[in-house]
């Protein structure tokens, strides 16, 4: 049985329809990434499962108890905010210990409860301090630390990282996913941040507008997009326009017959389809790199240090592809004939 699960919410503000027919089921212990676009919402559906917000449609359950309509202070369901919402006049003892006192814990185990979490978090020196004695990195994981200190069957991330500077988000998104494993805790974690999500997620749910447009695994959802929209908004992606010659997965790109991998479903002989390359899929005048080549002209080089990209016009179409800097590597010139070499098994077939 799955620990929660979402069936076919809803939520409507007037005729505003925010969120529709949203369906998951999530495993105990799972780390669940709402990933997509600021207003897609992935910030709505967080609310509904934390009861902030009553679904318009549909029904929430929780290791099979429906909890629809139960209030999000019953729910036993930590919750993090992007703004930490720290108490300013307590001390990070008192902050972590806030809902242990709410629930009427003895002051004895609220004690040694604080001081577990405290250690959790790597922060016991500091118990003392005041959230204005902080960093953002430190206040962000007194936020975490009292969130799970109730010990709460579900844990809720509402984009907690998104006001850091980078290196300290790439480092406090490694210790929250630390801490989920080590205490196996049901997470949810919303980002617009695809880094963020294909790296410490056990599942993705790509949104937009109100939908999941594709559930999986964060490798599949990059290496197997569903849709035209998770192909661009999960990484990098080249698109380029291709004519069917046979549904079977015979394509002609400019004047260039490819034999795709897989079947073209609902397209036939004469149509065009979409196809999808990603950078690090593609080699430039490498003829060794795959079982299929395209000619193009360069548009573009950059240096970027470890990484070199280059720009190609393919059949009209601009494409750019990276490969790793070496002491001899030389940059092609802008307008030099050039080909594209990849194989035929990564272009992705994308669905509209």
């Amino acid at each position: 049985m799955n620990f929660l699960r979402i069936a076919a919410i809803g939520k409507s503000f007037g005729q505003n329809h925010v969120v529709k027919d949203f369906s998951l089921d999530i495993d105990k212990g799972e780390f669940i990434s709402f990933l997509g676009p600021s207003g897609c919402g992935k910030t709505t559906v967080l609310r509904m499962v934390a009861g902030f917000e009553a679904p318009s449609a549909g029904r929430i359950l929780l290791d099979g108890a429906d909890i629809t309509g139960v209030p999000s202070r019953q729910r036993n369901i930590g919750m993090v905010f992007q703004a930490y919402a720290l108490f300013p006049n307590m001390t990070v003892f008192d902050n972590v210990a806030f809902g242990l006192k709410v629930a009427g814990v003895a002051k004895s185990d609220i004690a040694t409860r604080v001081d577990e979490m405290l250690r959790l978090i790597n922060l016991e020196h500091l118990a003392d301090r005041y959230p204005y004695q902080m960093s953002g990195g430190q206040q962000q994981r007194v936020a975490l630390a009292r969130a799970l200190a109730p010990r709460p069957r579900v844990l809720l991330l509402d984009e907690p990282l998104s006001a850091l500077d980078a290196k300290i988000r790439v480092s406090l998104r490694e210790e929250i996913r630390a801490i989920q494993r080590k205490l196996g805790i049901t997470t949810i974690f919303v980002t617009h941040d695809q880094e963020e999500a294909l790296s410490i997620s056990d599942r993705i749910v790509v949104m937009n507008g109100g939908r999941a447009e594709q559930i999986g695994a964060p490798s599949d959802i990059y290496n197997r997009p569903a849709t035209r929209f998770v192909a661009s908004f999960v990484g990098t992606l080249n698109m380029i326009e291709a004519e069917v010659l046979d549904p079977n997965g015979t394509v002609r790109i400019g004047e260039t017959v490819v034999s795709l991998a897989e079947p073209i479903v609902h397209r036939g002989p004469g149509e065009k389809v979409s196809l999808a390359l990603r950078p690090e899929a593609g080699a430039v005048d490498r003829a060794e790199h795959g079982d299929t080549s395209l000619p193009g002209t360069v548009v573009s080089t950059q240096f970027l240090g470890s990484v070199i990209r280059v720009k190609l016009d393919v059949a009209g179409h601009r494409m750019s592809f990276d490969r790793f800097n070496a002491p001899d590597s030389r940059l092609p010139n802008i307008g030099d004939p050039a080909r594209l070499h990849f194989a035929a098994r990564d272009l992705l077939v994308v669905q509209d």
